[in-house]
């Protein structure tokens, strides 16, 4: 059967679904001749709905009853005028051309929202149930919440017990499915793949601890594309992307101790997708590189970093914190860099300041006396020499009103042998109890890339007092099934506090990365919520382009006010400055939550497990 003729079976029984879940819906809009009756007709049903509701003629559970109510108000904010207005374009307009017939340019991911969609104004989410279903709780479960353990005393909490032992069961079988770093198994594993690496480029066992070695190895260009195919199992296009990069000068490197976190045993990324990802570009990324190497400034630069930077290596869009951007470049680059358009290459020494370089930066500092917190990133701060360093942090620690420094650095996960006691105890010497202090914050993946060495690094900068924070960016690789459940459990494990969950930049040359927004949502609420409270420290951050981090823990700082034919969600962003000052809102269109598991399924996961997506927004 041709794929579009398969496709639009697919699409027209997912339609006839559509309907059934409520022919009120379709008479509605199949009744109107104009985009404005079927608008006064919709909100009209919609209406009497509501009132049906709060009147109590559905008997729903509490938690049902809630979602049914929920889901009406969000129906309404999709067929409103203004909000077609700021979105551009009309949500009514393409369910009203479904009702009157098929259209092939709506997508299924378009029908497979408002059938979850209609579901919920109809009290049938079932999201009251989750992912566990209440296997193992008590039968009079099914009484809602009020009967599932209705005898009071000890007998009540050990039933209680019981279901929570089966509860806390199934969560670890999921958990477990993530090798963490520090398994005993996959750090043998690793000092084989070290051996390998080291014999590949004849060197020896000494060599492997020393950071100037690492430094001097980082798998980058066209050599590095050599040494790579040598040295582990590649997808075709895993080699073309890398070839292709260093044929155009598009920055991509691997340090020989990151490689050695690869699965050296195969190609398919079943073990190691998470790590690969995070260092070999997808083809298409390095295509949107090339096509854009000449004005990657204004193609790439998401977070408007031009327009927020009152001084050269100066980013500010708070009060009370700036960012002082000291290198531009890394040990190795993150395939879905936010500063891809400044980054020219991997380790590149040539690029690092002098002492003399920073001088005119840290005297901006000094004249901005309302700035507290100084976030020192790059690039990674931590490739800069002691000496180097050292001044830095001298020139802040003279400046009183600092009374933090944040240092954003990959080194612990990327070449934690580059923190050394001494380089620990030239941190350390910067805090002054009572008056300023100094955390590291790094960008830990998975729970693969936590290992000793990651552990031991982390160990000597806290013995110093230095605090470690972790920023995790969420994306398809890192978004499975409790995958980052297992990701806090080792960061605790190593002495790392979880701090940010980012939302991947909604970056188009960095679509492979993408995660719905409704997914970040999802797994805080029922995946982190039962690790204890210290665990899940984090918070879900999305990054408003020009403006800053929007908590998505903060439902009343976005709307969701359109789908577009395509399935893609846009959503209104409100800005932190709402109740401070006048600053406008910001709308962004989200990826498919229908494309979206469509990759989960060809990753190996069964979509069946993530139903209740459609719910969060």
């Amino acid at each position: 059967m041709p794929e579009s003729r398969g496709r639009r079976i697919e699409t027209e029984e997912k339609l006839a679904r559509l309907w059934d879940e409520d022919p009120m819906v379709e008479e509605s809009l199949m009744r109107s001749e104009s985009l404005p009756e079927a608008r006064h007709r919709t909100l009209d049903y919609l209406a009497e709905l509501e009132e049906a509701l709060r009147t109590g003629a559905f008997d729903l559970d509490r938690l049902e009853w809630s979602s049914a109510l929920a889901a009406v108000q969000t129906f309404k904010n999709l067929l409103s005028a203004e909000n077609e207005a700021i979105a551009g374009f009309s949500t009514l307009e393409t369910l009203w051309r479904l009702a009157r017939g098929y259209d092939e340019e709506i997508a299924p991911g378009f029908i497979d929202e408002f059938s979850h969609l209609i579901r919920a104004i109809n009290g049938r989410s079932e999201i009251g149930r989750g992912w566990y279903g209440g296997e193992g709780a008590p039968a009079e479960a099914d009484g809602g919440p009020d009967e599932a353990f209705p005898r009071t005393g000890r007998r009540g909490a050990v039933e209680r017990s019981r279901f929570l032992d089966a509860l806390s069961d199934a969560a670890w079988r999921r958990i477990s499915a993530y090798r963490s770093g520090l398994d005993p198994e996959v750090v043998q594993e690793r000092i084989e793949n070290r051996r390998r690496i080291l014999t590949a480029f004849s060197a020896a066992e000494d060599d492997w601890n020393d950071p100037a070695w690492q430094a001097e190895h980082v798998l980058k260009g066209e050599a590095g594309a050599r040494s790579l195919q040598e040295i582990i199992p590649l997808r075709s296009e895993e080699l073309a992307a890398v070839r292709l990069a260093a044929q155009y000068k598009i920055p991509w490197g691997i340090t020989p101790y990151y490689l050695s976190l690869f699965d050296f045993t195969a190609s398919g990324r079943s073990r190691d997708g998470q790590v690969r990802s995070q260092v070999i570009p997808p083809l298409h990324t390095v295509r949107r590189m090339i096509e854009h190497r000449r004005d990657r400034s204004r193609a790439f630069d998401y977070m408007r970093e031009r327009d927020t930077s009152p001084f050269d290596r100066i980013t500010r869009r708070y009060p009370m914190v700036a960012v002082l951007k000291v290198s531009d470049t890394c040990p190795q680059i993150c395939t879905y860099c936010q500063r891809n358009w400044e980054i020219v290459d991997a380790m590149d020494c040539e690029r690092l300041p002098t002492a003399e370089d920073l001088g005119p930066a840290l005297a901006w500092f000094e004249e901005h006396p309302g700035i507290t917190d100084v976030l020192l990133t790059g690039g990674d701060p931590l490739i800069l020499d002691d000496s180097v360093l050292g001044y830095l942090l001298d020139r802040l620690a003279g400046m009183p009103h600092v009374r933090n420094v944040r240092i954003g650095s990959r080194i612990p996960v990327a070449m934690p042998m580059r923190v050394t006691d001494g380089l620990a105890e030239r941190l350390g010497a910067f805090i002054a109890p009572g008056r300023r202090n100094l955390a590291v914050v790094t960008h830990v993946e998975s729970a693969s890339e936590v290992t000793p060495e990651l552990a031991a690094a982390i160990e000597r900068l806290r013995r110093r007092g230095v605090q470690v924070y972790n920023q995790q960016v969420f994306t398809v690789e890192t978004s499975r099934r409790f995958q980052a459940v297992a990701t806090r459990i080792a960061l605790k494990q190593a002495g790392i506090d979880p701090y940010y969950t980012f939302y991947t930049k909604g970056k188009e040359e960095h679509r492979d990365y993408l995660v719905p927004i409704a997914r970040l949502l999802q797994e805080r609420n029922e995946e982190a919520r039962l690790l204890p409270g210290v665990f899940r420290t984090d918070e879900a951050v999305f990054n408003v382009p020009g403006l800053g981090k929007s908590h998505l823990r903060a439902k009343q700082d976005r709307e969701l006010i359109a789908i577009r034919s395509d399935g893609r969600r846009v959503y209104l962003f409100h800005p932190w400055e709402k109740g401070v000052a006048p600053v406008g809102p910001w709308p962004y269109v989200d990826v498919s939550i229908g494309e979206y598991l469509d990759r989960m399924e060809q990753l190996g996961e069964d979509p069946a497990d993530y139903q209740s997506i459609w719910f969060y927004s």
